[in-house]
């Protein structure tokens, strides 16, 4: 791993333990054994790398949707359902920080941060549509379902562990069957495929 990589995976991991404005430059440039100045030969700004964290979450999320398999709409939310919680599960820190520190960048930044974000819901808005128009989702508000599938997938960061009581694969299994259920899809029923 390069030096920029380690400070970007250093930065991830304090700012999602310690939230980015409690984690000085001081602060990284020790936990990687450096001299505060020498960070500066690598980075432009702590924003920079907030940025660059989120930039990364949002990759690893928008790489679960560009894999969805050409299935039907169910097929299709239980591997989204799976990849997002897999991308949370393996990339704890940086998902802390997309769902939670992102909101410390200024503009222009910021703005990014927000579009990025933006895409991957509508991403998953469209995988909820998709099943509507196909008769296997029954939801009356396109975005308070999205909203709601997010949510449910997004707080696993506050309590997921990986030595907890459920594997990853026991915990996404299970979470795709009460996704179902909350958009309407009948168990075993048709996925909408002619």
């Amino acid at each position: 791993m390069d030096r920029r990589s380690q400070i970007l995976q250093m930065a991830g991991h304090l700012f999602s333990q310690r939230g980015y404005h409690a984690t000085s430059i001081r602060d990284l440039a020790k936990a990687l054994n450096l001299q505060g100045g020498s960070l500066y030969a690598h980075i432009a700004s702590k924003e920079e790398l907030l940025l660059e964290v989120v930039r990364q979450a949002a990759a690893r999320f928008q790489e679960v949707l560009k894999s969805l398999p050409q299935a039907g709409p169910k097929e299709k939310m239980v591997a989204l359902v799976k990849g997002h919680l897999r991308v949370i599960a393996e990339e704890l820190p940086r998902a802390t920080v997309f769902f939670h520190e992102w909101k410390h960048l200024s503009p222009p930044l910021l703005e990014e941060a927000k579009a990025l974000r933006d895409r991957y819901e509508e991403g998953v808005q469209r995988v909820i549509a998709e099943g509507v128009e196909k008769g296997v989702f029954r939801v009356a508000n396109l975005r308070l379902a999205t909203l709601f599938v997010l949510s449910a997938l997004n707080w696993t960061y506050q309590w997921y562990r990986p030595e907890g009581p459920m594997s990853l694969e026991e915990l996404a299994e299970a979470y795709a069957q009460m996704v179902l259920k909350a958009l309407g899809a009948e168990e075993g029923g048709e996925d909408g495929e002619a």
